[in-house]
C-alpha cells in the first residue's frame, strides 16, 4: 500500500510531497553540532531527489553546509525551518523533517541516533 505525504516549512514558502511503500512509524536523529540542537525528527528512509517534489517560492531556499560539506541542509530563508536535507550518512539521497508533516505526530515517534558527531 502506497502511502502519500505532504509537507511544508512553517510560513508555506517551501512544500514538498513524496510517496513510500510503508507508513512513517519512527524517526531519526542526529547528534552531529547542526542536528542536536535542532533537535529535528527526520526520516528513517532516503530518498532519492526525483522521488521529492519540492516546490519552493523564488530565493525561499536556502543551503548550508560545513565541515566536509557532503551533507547539504535546506532551510527557508523567511521562517528558518530546515524540511529536508542530503544526507552526510547516504550521499546523494535526501531526508525529510518529520515535523513538517502536518499528518504525522513527530513529537510521538520512537527514534534512533545516528552518531554523526563523531563520523564527519
Amino acid at each position: 500500500m502506497s502511502h502519500r505525504y505532504q509537507g511544508r516549512c512553517h510560513c508555506g514558502a517551501i512544500r514538498f510531497s513524496f510517496t513510500t511503500g510503508q507508513a512513517i512509524d519512527s524517526a531519526l536523529r542526529c547528534n552531529c553540532s547542526m542536528c542536536a540542537p535542532k533537535g529535528v525528527p527526520m526520516s528513517t528512509m532516503v530518498f532519492e531527489r526525483e522521488e521529492l517534489n519540492i516546490e519552493a517560492n523564488d530565493d525561499a531556499l536556502g543551503l548550508y553546509q560545513f565541515g566536509a560539506r557532503t551533507a547539504k541542509h535546506f532551510f527557508c530563508k523567511h521562517c528558518g525551518i530546515y524540511p529536508f536535507n542530503e544526507t552526510a550518512r547516504v550521499p546523494g539521497k535526501y531526508r525529510v523533517n518529520l515535523g513538517c508533516i502536518d499528518e504525522i505526530d513527530a513529537t510521538s515517534l520512537p527514534f534512533e541516533v545516528f552518531d554523526g558527531r563523531h563520523q564527519l
